[in-house]
């Protein structure tokens, strides 16, 4: 909203379509209340200028092999644009090899379904779609580098009227009409131009010039003149508005993206003109509002307050788990899986076992004689619950060895 918007240019929402596909095409509706956004996904959006969702369109079902028995499209979408005349009619192109138009009023059905003429059986992906500046004719642009157009009559069908076979060596990224609709433009991935007049140019993978806007000639093709968008991106797509005189310019990839706002002071009107020369707003000290600051010691935990970072830390420093605290170095002799400095490694100590060289004394010893080697201890310095039944307690008497016994 130019109108709201001062030299930072800041928008007032940000929206996400659809979780994990990118934004391939955006188109306003004639009376300028409502856009079509289409993601990769099969099922474009409508919005208002709030950015609220109005609706979305169906999705069809992929195990119906024929295209024109489906609901809607089956694969990623491509490319939509609203009806130039009609605020009711949209055209929107699919991988699935199709076209389709649909009424705004009816999220769940569509009002035609275009298959491109192939020359040989299958699915081709329809890589962009246009409509006339009357709204008469549909121009698609199709995966195998072929242009082909419908006229909008009664009775018409998937037979394109105009079909131009080998139009491009590759994908057709974009087709527009000229105002007068006698001429076609078309652009290409191929690094070709048919008629343009305005195009972006992609980066280079080990070019220094980075994403351009690029001017042509409409008759003899020449170009006249570019313009750096962007060092880093490439332009994505670009549009000249007839009225305000500007040229837009979308750039990113795919961790950033941006729009690039072409003007001139003298001959553009409106538009980036209005928020450009006004200046933010200076903060006052009546915009400043204090944070209360609500202490409720016994809330539940899940609205209770986290407790001091500060104090986290100092206890996790003081787990040894938690704060991967190493192991204290080994000064003496080593053993029972700690390896000292004077008795070899673990493997050493091992292989010492194994072979028999170092013995585990405690499978031999008599437990009795290992018991009554404290017996001693216990009776001068008695601890736990001895010195409460001193008094009281009778001396312990130990049986004879079983050994004595038998002998």
């Amino acid at each position: 909203d130019f109108q709201g918007m001062n030299s930072k240019l800041a928008s007032f929402r940000q929206l996400e379509p659809s979780e994990g596909h990118q934004v391939r095409s955006l188109s306003w509706s004639p009376t300028s209340d409502r856009f079509l956004c289409v993601t990769g996904s099969a099922q474009a959006k409508i919005y208002d200028r709030d950015g609220l969702t109005l609706g979305e369109f169906v999705k069809g079902d992929m195990y119906i092999r024929d295209l024109k028995n489906t609901k809607g499209h089956i694969s990623g979408l491509t490319c939509g644009e609203w009806h130039p005349k009609t605020k009711e009619t949209i055209l929107t192109s699919s991988e699935d090899g199709s076209l389709r138009i649909w009424d705004v009023s009816d999220f769940k059905s569509q009002k035609q379904v275009i298959k491109p003429k192939l020359a040989r059986p299958g699915r081709v992906a329809v890589t962009t779609c246009a409509w006339d500046r009357e709204g008469k004719c549909i121009a698609g642009g199709v995966g195998d580098g072929s242009i082909q157009i419908w006229t909008l009559k009664p009775g018409w069908g998937s037979r394109p009227d105009i079909h131009v076979e080998k139009g491009h060596e590759d994908d057709i990224t974009a087709l527009k009409f000229s105002s007068d609709g006698q001429i076609l433009l078309s652009r290409s991935m191929d690094g070709t131009l048919k008629q343009l007049i305005l195009t972006g140019t992609s980066v280079e993978r080990e070019g220094t010039s980075g994403g351009l806007l690029c001017f042509f000639d409409r008759k003899r093709l020449e170009l006249i003149s570019r313009v750096g968008i962007s060092p880093t991106c490439s332009v994505v797509s670009c549009a000249w508005h007839p009225k305000l005189n500007q040229v837009f310019a979308t750039v990113g990839d795919k961790k950033q993206g941006g729009t690039h706002i072409l003007y001139d002071p003298t001959l553009s009107e409106r538009g980036a003109l209005v928020c450009v020369a006004r200046a933010p707003r200076k903060k006052s000290m009546d915009d400043f509002e204090a944070q209360p600051v609500i202490h409720n010691p016994h809330a539940l935990p899940l609205f209770r307050d986290q407790p001091s970072r500060k104090r986290q830390r100092e206890k996790i420093l003081k787990d040894p788990l938690k704060s991967h605290k190493p192991d204290l170095p080994v000064t003496g002799p080593g053993f029972g899986g700690r390896v000292g400095s004077t008795k070899g490694s673990l493997l050493t100590q091992y292989l010492l076992k194994q072979g028999g060289l170092i013995k585990e004394t405690w499978m031999e010893e008599d437990p009795r004689e290992a018991i009554l080697k404290y017996a001693d201890v216990a009776a001068k310095d008695p601890k736990f619950i001895a010195p409460a039944y001193a008094e009281t307690q009778p001396a312990p008497v130990f049986a004879e060895s079983d050994s004595e016994e038998e002998g």
